[in-house]
């Protein structure tokens, strides 16, 4: 199967930014980016296909992921750019698309009015679904950049990338996870911060004899379970400076908090579904909506 970074494009200005950075970590990858288009026809839209014609139609349709692909080779020549248009569900197909590549990038708008990002139903329906990773890049008209800034204050690529973080469960973690995490880092030459949130004590609210203790006991608890998660991978990518961060709170807003100077965040969603469908969980789903950096959700058993 060929290996790919496959961008989900819509033609909006967002999507069109998250298909820069899609090419920049296919390079990074070395491996081809695809651009996949999927165009499902909206009730209405109907009488204005007849009005333009089948052909006229087809053609503007086509016109997306074509005009795509030629500027993404003309500002990454030495990457291989394929793209595909597709008639049918959005979600189905991307989902579809998803499943045969590396990751799958899609295109998120800036904040709402909740001091939130605008996450799309088609984003959060594919995050829920997709068994394979995929990256929620926040873009405006140009995805922002991952490199620290120079001696003029500049965002670079030749300055180092900013550090990869990742939200970990010690209790349940998971190697599909923790290997795309360290492999994000690796291939960045960036640090890994890794960060575990565990709650408060119950007897903390009453203020007992004793608390300070109990929360010191707990806090080297916390800390050495996370060091001992950690410690193969450390060896399996001896490259990658790690930074363990075990913190006392709420795990959804240490990890955003965390996450504030990160080129890439990583979370995971565990599969499952339920009668009322498939769940994101509350830590990736606040990731999602006010992490700023490209958030990526990796799907495990």
């Amino acid at each position: 199967m060929l290996r790919t970074v496959t961008i989900g494009l819509d033609g909006s200005p967002e999507s069109r930014a998250a298909a820069e950075w899609a090419a920049r970590e296919a390079t990074l990858r070395a491996v081809p980016l695809k651009i996949v288009h999927v165009w499902e026809q909206v009730p209405g839209h109907g009488a204005e296909a007849a009005l333009l014609g089948p052909e006229t139609d087809q053609h503007w349709i086509e016109r997306i992921p074509h005009e795509a692909a030629e500027g993404i080779r003309q500002s990454h020549p030495g990457l291989e750019v394929t793209s595909e248009q597709l008639r049918g569900s959005v979600v189905d197909l991307l989902c579809e698309a998803a499943g045969s590549a590396d990751l799958l990038v899609l295109g998120s708008r800036g904040f709402g009015a909740i001091g939130g990002f605008v996450v799309g139903s088609v984003s959060l329906s594919v995050v829920a679904r997709a068994e394979r990773p995929v990256v929620l890049v926040r873009a405006g008209e140009q995805a922002a950049d991952e490199h620290e800034t120079d001696q003029a204050g500049v965002p670079s690529a030749e300055a180092p990338f900013r550090p990869v973080v990742l939200g970990l469960d010690t209790d349940d973690p998971d190697d599909t996870l923790l290997e795309f995490a360290f492999d994000a880092a690796a291939r960045r030459e960036a640090s890994l911060r890794v960060v575990h949130g565990w709650p408060e004590p119950p007897t903390s609210f009453y203020r007992f004899p004793g608390d300070a203790e109990l929360y010191d006991a707990l806090e080297r608890r916390h800390a050495a379970a996370l060091t001992e998660v950690l410690r193969p991978w450390r060896q399996k990518f001896p490259g990658v400076e790690v930074i363990e961060a075990s913190r006392c709170g709420n795990a959804a807003q240490i990890l955003v908090n965390s996450s504030r100077d990160a080129s890439l965040a990583v979370v995971g969603r565990r599969i499952r579904t339920s009668h009322l469908g498939a769940h994101i969980g509350h830590v990736t789903h606040a990731a999602l909506h006010h992490i700023t950096a490209p958030v990526a959700v990796v799907a495990h058993s």
